[in-house]
């Protein structure tokens, strides 16, 4: 049979690595003839819009590339599959497509809202009495989703999180007047990333002296004063503060993608404003932005052999006809770190959100606890020997032309 493997939602610094793993594992088994890569997610199934990854994909130094290569090769998408019962025909596209490419296994790396699709397609497919196998790998670096144990791409993202901070707080205190420097950083209604950035307590460091989730209910009186006394011990002040927290209505865009996810922004250069009207100190927010995604210069090893690893593991999971799973990681132990991978339905994770333990945050709600730091710190360990180029980090890219 062949296979095909697609990519979803926001990119991250391991999802091609997965892509890596599906298509490594494929050429291992004799039963597997194509491999064919889906572009721009699940609307190129729709479109009948594939591309044969053995024939771009050629050399063993390619595969390494395209493993330490940031964001989506293929291209994403954000689309959303509708309700099958009461409008199938773009489902009945996507049955032809991959009948008539003669393809028995679908592969799709995404976050929540892909694990729907993963859902969806496959209750379809019995349905419909179609041996077609639909397999989710996961992927976000927002950590967000539930039953495992974290996400490929979270590591990458948050190592490059607690890198630039470190980078943030050396700048920062160069000058000797007080300063406050705001970091905002991405997470929607998880504060993972955000509290990952407090592994640099485990360093030595004392900042970032105050880290705001959206877990937490945010008052801005409170974060007014929550600064002063940070300000009354420490000369440069340095927040973390995730860009999902509650804010005024009209400080974010009220904009939303096919899923009904607001596109958020603004949060660090409100607090700007607010610390420079309240207190008048010097101030500035440094918004991290897509970089937190796509820095694979400071990638996690661990994060990348992970990756490839779950899908490496998806494709024997359909192989031994399993199908409408997810596969996710189990911690089974933290001294030496340890996981193990295993499958979950995707009606378990699809439009689900994980958010941080109780006992991640501190009592106050305006910081991370020690006792989030040890599973955080095995999650950013270890370094790829990137290939550079001309002296910057080089990347595998497949033409334009052969994904129009």
């Amino acid at each position: 049979m062949n296979i095909a493997v697609a990519q979803s939602g926001g990119p991250t610094c391991a999802i091609n690595a997965s892509l890596v793993g599906v298509f490594k594992e494929a050429l291992k088994e004799p039963q597997i003839d194509a491999i064919f890569g889906s572009v721009n997610g699940i609307e190129g199934i729709i479109h009948n819009h594939l591309v044969d990854l053995k024939a771009l994909i050629l050399t063993n130094n390619d595969i390494e590339l395209l493993r330490q290569t940031p964001s989506t090769v293929l291209g994403s998408c954000r689309y959303k599959l509708p309700d099958y019962n009461d409008d199938d025909s773009v489902y009945r596209k996507i049955l032809s497509t991959l009948e008539q490419r003669q393809i028995g296994a679908f592969f799709y790396i995404g976050g929540n809202d892909s694990m729907d699709t993963v859902n969806k397609l496959s209750e379809y497919f019995r349905q419909e009495g179609a041996d077609i196998k639909v397999i989710g790998i996961p992927k976000t670096i927002d950590n967000d989703l539930c039953i495992t144990d974290h996400t490929p791409g979270f590591g990458s993202a948050a190592k490059y999180v607690a890198a630039s901070m470190r980078e943030i707080i050396r700048d920062s205190s160069v000058y000797s007047i007080p300063s406050v420097t705001i970091v905002e950083v991405m997470g929607r209604h998880a504060g993972w990333l955000t509290a990952s950035s407090a592994v640099l307590h485990a360093l030595g460091e004392t900042a970032p002296h105050l880290i705001y989730v959206p877990e937490r209910s945010f008052s801005l009186d409170a974060f007014m004063r929550d600064v002063r006394q940070a300000m009354a011990k420490h000369k440069a002040v340095v927040v973390a503060v995730s860009e999902g927290i509650e804010v005024p209505e009209g400080v974010q865009s009220g904009v939303v993608d096919n899923f009904g996810h607001k596109y958020l922004s603004g949060i660090g250069k409100y607090l700007e404003e607010a610390v420079r009207n309240e207190i008048g100190c010097k101030v500035r927010s440094i918004e991290l932005n897509v970089m937190q995604r796509c820095s694979s210069h400071i990638c996690s090893k661990t994060d990348i052999d992970e990756a490839e690893a779950i899908g490496a593991e998806g494709v024997k999971c359909a192989l031994s006809g399993e199908t409408g799973k997810v596969m996710v990681f189990r911690r089974v132990n933290e001294m030496p770190y340890t996981i193990v991978i295993e499958t979950t339905s995707a009606a378990n994770i699809a439009n689900n959100e994980k958010f941080l333990p109780d006992d991640f945050i501190t009592p106050s709600g305006n910081n991370i606890s020690d006792s989030a730091l040890n599973y955080f710190l095995p999650l950013i360990q270890g370094e790829l020997n990137v290939v550079m180029e001309q002296g910057i980090p080089k990347h595998f890219a497949i033409q334009e032309s052969v994904l129009k």
